[in-house]
């Protein structure tokens, strides 16, 4: 196929509908949502069924065009932004976003990839079921990015990663062959779990275009407790007893220093200050079950008076209605945002073993201090399943500039520090554009060297989503 015939074929074959090829109409799908990157592509294809994901797939393989799969566009990685080739098409699954079967006998559900995040829970709400994958974006995230990334979400420690809630897949390869792993077996033992791979490829390896979910008892009974501690040490201790004593009805664990607080309150609004003391942490956690609200009040606040009385926190305060659970919520939920209005900043969104966590944050401390003693850490993150956002802020006083001018400097530190721990440089949000040179420089080589192999048996040709992750 020549070059100048590329395009014609691809609106012939789909649609002048289904192809976005007017210069203004494409330009909303060329950037990532914090304009971190941009990029450049030839059409936007919106397809509505499987059969022309795989038509698209096929004609750009005949003609070597790129594809750059895109789901919600809220990731953080720039792993759905197209590189700078004019020859790219963006690929959006957002025209299938039919929920195809709820099964409350199986308790499966089974989805298209362009299916809103939160549209899916309320969904399996409505039928008395939950679907546990929770993140600040479910009203705008896409199911097929959510399984492209295995993203992480508040409750992982009770529900694991996305690639935990998937049965089975159905995605086109870019031969435009369709991937019929659509099973809602519990049980399927016959051979390697192709949809694994799939699972956190970040369009590397095909297209998703419909996943068979699990799905769960509701839980519509939840408490929450606010406890102040003096240091990651003792939120490990407490993390201790309340696993021990409160099982699987612990369904999240949140940490956050005393700074973070203080930026919340400075840059957001509807906040109240916890306590009438400041505190160098907090800890945010969730009891969820599906017994009355009493029993789970009682529980918790019997392992709260625990910790209070062994010293493993210092002050506690449990929500007594559902605005009070949503107000210590918003504390923790809005750390991000008020970062943001304070200006440029440097995310690391890492994980360490749970128990090496606070020795971290101590000798990363210390090397940010050799670094510049004004950079200003601002730490917070899911901290019963490991994982940590830490995060760093220019100094008083610096330029605006100062992310642009400092940034690779100071995330080397940080990742060597990770690396060094035993942890992943990336928690819950994929490798895309920002972390592939220092995925390449501190990943295994073996594991590199099958990553690889693995990536030309299934994309000999090399057009998915180039400059992504490999």
């Amino acid at each position: 196929m020549q070059p100048d015939d590329f395009l014609p074929r691809l609106v012939e074959a789909l649609g002048p509908d289904t192809v976005v090829t007017r210069p203004e109409d494409i330009a909303p799908w060329l950037a990532d949502w914090r304009g971190l990157y941009r990029g450049q592509a030839q059409a936007v294809v919106r397809p509505r069924r499987v059969e022309e994901v795989s038509r698209a797939l096929a004609l750009c393989q005949q003609a070597a065009v790129p594809v750059v799969p895109r789901g919600g566009n809220t990731g953080l990685c720039g792993a759905a932004t197209p590189d700078g080739s004019p020859r790219n098409v963006v690929l959006s699954l957002d025209r299938m976003n039919a929920i195809r079967s709820i099964d409350t006998i199986a308790n499966t559900m089974v989805a298209e990839a362009g299916c809103i995040l939160g549209n899916l829970r309320r969904a399996a709400e409505a039928e008395h079921r939950l679907l546990p994958l929770s993140l600040a974006a479910e009203d705008s995230c896409q199911i097929g990015g959510n399984l492209a990334t295995n993203a992480g979400g508040v409750n992982v420690v009770r529900y694991g990663m996305t690639r935990e809630l998937v049965l089975g897949i159905e995605a086109v390869l870019p031969t435009g062959e369709v991937f019929h792993g659509l099973r809602a077996l519990r049980k399927d033992n016959t051979g390697y779990d192709l949809k694994q791979l799939l699972i956190g490829s970040e369009g590397t390896l095909g297209v998703i275009t419909a996943a068979a979910l699990r799905l769960l008892p509701r839980t519509d009974v939840r408490s929450v407790v606010l406890a102040a501690v003096e240091s990651p040490a003792q939120a490990l201790s407490l993390f201790s007893l309340l696993y021990a004593r409160c099982g699987a009805r612990l369904q999240a664990f949140e940490f956050f220093t005393g700074d973070c607080v203080d930026l919340v309150l400075a840059h957001a609004e509807g906040v109240q200050e916890p306590f009438a003391t400041r505190y160098p942490g907090y800890v945010l956690v969730e009891l969820a079950d599906t017994t009355d609200e009493s029993a789970l009040g009682a529980l918790l606040e019997q392992v709260i008076g625990t910790a209070l009385d062994d010293g493993l926190c210092l002050d506690a305060a449990v929500s007594a209605s559902l605005a009070q659970l949503q107000a210590l919520w918003k504390l923790r939920e809005e750390i991000s945002e008020a970062q943001r209005a304070d200006g440029p900043h440097l995310k690391h969104d890492v994980s360490l073993p749970i128990e090496r966590i606070p020795a971290f944050m101590d000798s990363m401390a210390q090397r940010v201090a050799r670094l510049d003693p004004g950079i200003r850490p601002f730490i917070f993150g899911h901290f019963g399943d490991g994982n940590l956002h830490y995060n760093l802020s220019r100094p008083a006083g610096a330029g605006p500039d100062w992310a642009t001018r400092h940034g690779k400097a100071v995330t080397a530190e940080v990742i060597d520090e990770v690396v060094r721990y035993g942890g992943s440089i990336s928690a819950e949000h994929g490798i895309g554009q920002l972390k592939r040179d220092d995925f390449l420089r501190t990943k295994d080589p073996l594991e590199l060297r099958l990553m690889s192999e693995i990536k030309r048996v299934f994309d000999p040709a090399g057009i998915m989503n180039p400059g992504k992750l490999l």
